[in-house]
């Protein structure tokens, strides 16, 4: 789409760094506000061509979108999916499993109430 079109879609005028300053288009939502915009609508800049006033906005899937600095899945803590698709639980790991036994607990337990007694070290 050219800048044109973009304003007209906006409804206003792109500032003068918009044409000038191609670190303006990055696709970070830290430090660039307007970035936030597209990247929470789940787009990103691309093929940004200052001197024709060109650019290409690109659809992300979901994850993209999250790694990217847009939007998140729920709430507005930026850290908030910040390790989303990172962790692999191997097959067979069963994560409502117990760490440990009860009396396994208890020792932990017991053992560490004693050092914050000072009972033992």
């Amino acid at each position: 789409m050219s800048f044109a079109d973009l304003e007209k879609l906006l409804g206003f005028e792109l500032p003068n760094s918009a044409r000038s300053h191609r670190p303006w288009w990055a696709n970070s939502a830290h430090g660039h506000v307007q970035a936030r915009g597209w990247l929470d609508a789940g787009y990103q800049s691309e093929q940004v061509d200052l001197e024709k006033e060109r650019l290409v906005f690109v659809r992300l899937n979901k994850a993209d979108t999250i790694a990217s600095g847009g939007a998140q899945p729920t709430g507005n803590h930026p850290l908030l999916g910040c390790m989303a698709g990172t962790i692999t639980i191997p097959e067979g790991v069963d994560l409502t499993e117990p760490a440990y036994s009860d009396d396994e607990m208890d020792v932990l337990l017991d053992d560490k109430a004693a050092r914050l007694r000072g009972d033992r070290t």
